[in-house]
């Protein structure tokens, strides 16, 4: 048993490693009714770390506190991007709240538009440039260009379209997962449920088995859209709901490389466990 735990431990701890993180995140993130909304942001990236911070913030108005710290910390992360429409939104919801230094910043705002304007337009003389030539694999690219422009900006229908539109230039398998990839991730953004199951299998028994296998590598390198914590849940209620008991116990609970992710989630490990060991009702 103590190798067990000694080599349970050397895997949670390249898990963290790999996300590059020097506290390996490693403090609980809920305490009792207390959110760690520091340790819960961390693990994300992006616009994903800023919606969760405002999801958080509109559901602590009786915690003026906790609500506060979660827009300070959307404030400082909006403002290493280029999306102003949802700046201005983060302003009007700390409403001064915060002092002059999480105020509306009209100069960044109008450099950042500017910025952005001229980058639009270098993307459009490029595209063109690439359809007068018939370049599939730069059309691609033009278009995946785009997409990601605008969906920097906070402008996720035409994000989606831009990368829906390369499915006709893809050639490879890796392209088509890409597509896909980009096109679900701003589905569920947008609530466009509709269109993420358009892009996926729908084999949840599948999805179990492959979050299984997902290895401590995966650390932080794809946290724009899910975190170690992430694939912990998702892998635990997708075997809950179609593995057997004994698949249950020689895939997920006798699985050394899984259980390290579970330890990130005890509540998730907690639910398997009990759901396994309850008493089976006779028919």
């Amino acid at each position: 048993m103590e190798g067990d735990e000694e080599t349970s431990g050397l895997m949670i701890d390249e898990i963290y490693a790999n996300g590059g993180e020097e506290d390996k995140r490693s403090r609980p993130i809920i305490s009792g009714e207390q959110l760690d909304i520091e340790a819960y942001a961390s693990l994300y990236k992006g616009r994903t770390k800023i919606l969760r911070l405002l999801f958080i913030a509109d559901h602590c108005e009786n915690n003026p506190t906790m609500q506060l710290e979660a827009l300070r910390m959307a404030y400082d992360e909006i403002k290493k991007g280029e999306n102003t429409q949802l700046f201005r939104e983060v302003v009007q919801k700390i409403d001064g709240r915060l002092g002059p230094n999480y105020g509306m910043d009209v100069d960044w705002c109008d450099m950042v538009d500017r910025r952005a304007e001229q980058k639009k337009e270098k993307l459009e003389n490029e595209l063109n440039a690439y359809r007068t030539n018939l370049i599939k694999e730069s059309i691609r690219m033009g278009y995946n260009d785009f997409g990601d422009f605008y969906y920097a900006h906070g402008q996720l229908t035409d994000a989606f379209k831009n990368y829906v539109r390369t499915r006709d230039y893809c050639t490879t398998s890796k392209h088509i997962i890409h597509m896909c990839m980009s096109a679900i991730l701003v589905s569920i953004e947008t609530g466009q449920f509709p269109h993420v199951t358009s892009y996926t299998a729908k084999k949840y028994k599948l999805a179990a088995r492959k979050f299984l296998e997902t290895g401590p590598e995966l650390g932080n390198n794809y946290n724009e859209v899910i975190a170690p914590q992430d694939v912990a849940t998702y892998g635990g209620l997708c075997a809950l709901a179609t593995f057997d008991r004994t698949e249950l116990k020689n895939k997920v609970i006798d699985n050394l490389n899984f259980r390290n992710f579970l330890e990130l989630v005890p509540e998730v490990r907690e639910l398997i466990n009990d759901f396994y060991t309850r008493p089976r009702k006779r028919t």
